[in-house]
């Protein structure tokens, strides 16, 4: 009791704050740009966007372009496949593209 009244009601109004500023918080540091856990919306580049992979293969959708690339796993390529502007595209680094190309033309 201060000065001989019974506070607390008073007390009980500003446990509030303590949960609010935790909200404001967590909400800040969700909503904070470049450090957000929900995914952004990917987007389709060019074929050259990709940095140093290479493209090895252009297949005409996206399905067969996944049997491609599953093709280029089992034999121990490491493969990307990948929607473009030009459309679906198989990418691999440059010193596996000649035996990534060499085992597709085996295929085709």
């Amino acid at each position: 009791m201060l000065g001989g009244v019974n506070n607390q009601l008073f007390f009980m109004s500003l446990a509030g704050f303590p949960v609010v500023l935790f909200l404001i918080f967590i909400l800040k540091w969700a909503t904070t740009p470049g450090r957000s856990l929900i995914a952004r919306k990917p987007v389709a580049g060019n074929e050259d966007d990709y940095g140093m992979l290479v493209a090895v293969a252009s297949p005409p959708n996206h399905i067969e372009g996944e049997m491609l690339r599953q093709k280029l796993i089992a034999v121990g390529i490491k493969a990307t496949l990948t929607q473009t502007k030009d459309g679906p595209r198989i990418y691999v680094f440059p010193e596996e593209e000649s035996a990534a190309k060499a085992h597709l033309r085996s295929f085709t």
